[in-house]
């Protein structure tokens, strides 16, 4: 039995990528994921930015509804890791399972995300969520009024302290140099924005808090001399390793276009360079790291899957 489609990735992405598959009318569509479906924002403590959505309401409150949604309308889920996907001269591809076996399908959406790197420095994984994060854009509103620290020294970092100094009182950017590594016109609004304070030639030597979540930043500077930054919120941005494995083929190459941070290239409908690949969330070039986001992405690219799936068999 050839699939129809197979969604790699039980996110956001992929669930919607799911969702619309079934209901579009496609069969024999299964979701690969090996463990519970949901995502990155299944560890999230609070969301008040999805549409529609009020109220305090945890992430895994939020997606929990998803999987029994789509299997509603026939999604397969499979519990099992993918290792391996690539396309054959019939012009299907081949997923390879982490069981040793395989199957075929017509088209492949893929969302395998990507993760956030940890800087490394002492309390950063025990208060992770308590106080630590990794978006601004998630977590910076629960710091209104009120003073954070951010840790890095490129664009991303930058990005996010503007935005950051949006919302809160005050923000400290950490880095290790006393040169950012960004856009000259980023670096000129950080300078010029009065509630961003420049702590360089620095870096986190610890993170701490109490039953509540983080009261501080310990940094120490390349003289040796440290300094102690009483804040309850602490963004850390030194890049994403996007889970792009599945995409490798045995030669080392990929199945498709990526750019020199190992993120997917797509168009606007999510194909990739592939003709019946699409990449979807975290692991496509710009994607924005959001969760409604992630579910237009899934959206767009089962459209794109039926249409191309139909106009195959057909031939």
């Amino acid at each position: 039995m050839i699939l129809d489609c197979a969604v790699i990735g039980g996110g956001p992405a992929g669930l919607t990528a799911g969702l619309y598959t079934t209901r579009g009318g496609l069969e024999n569509v299964v979701m690969f994921e090996k463990g519970m479906p949901g995502g990155q924002i299944m560890n999230s403590s609070e969301i008040e930015n999805y549409p529609g959505v009020t109220g305090e309401i945890t992430g895994m409150d939020l997606m929990t509804p998803w999987p029994e949604q789509c299997q509603k309308f026939g999604l397969i889920h499979e519990m099992i890791e993918v290792t391996r996907v690539s396309k054959n001269d019939a012009g299907n591809f081949t997923i390879y399972k982490g069981d040793g076996t395989s199957v075929e399908a017509h088209s492949v959406i893929v969302g395998t995300g990507s993760t956030p790197r940890r800087v490394g420095f002492k309390g950063e994984n025990e208060l992770f969520g308590k106080g630590v994060s990794t978006c601004a854009t998630c977590d910076g509103f629960f710091y209104k009024g009120k003073e954070v620290a951010v840790i890095g020294g490129g664009d991303t970092a930058l990005e996010e302290a503007l935005y950051l100094a949006k919302i809160c009182a005050k923000v400290y950017l950490v880095h290790r140099r006393d040169e950012f590594r960004s856009a000259p016109n980023t670096i000129e609004r950080i300078k010029k924005t009065e509630n961003i304070e420049l702590v360089l030639n620095a870096s986190p030597e610890e993170v701490y808090g109490d039953a509540m979540g983080v009261t501080g930043l310990r940094v120490v500077f390349k003289d040796g001399t440290s300094r102690d930054i009483e804040v309850p919120g602490v963004f850390t941005f030194v890049g994403n390793d996007v889970n792009n494995e599945v995409l490798k083929q045995e030669d080392g190459s990929f199945i498709c276009d990526m750019n020199e941070h190992g993120e997917v290239l797509v168009d606007i409908s999510m194909r990739t360079s592939t003709s019946g690949l699409f990449a979807v969330g975290d692991m496509r070039v710009d994607a924005p790291k959001q969760v409604v986001s992630a579910a237009g992405d899934g959206a767009v690219a089962a459209l794109q899957a039926i249409a191309y799936v139909d106009e195959k068999v057909s031939e």
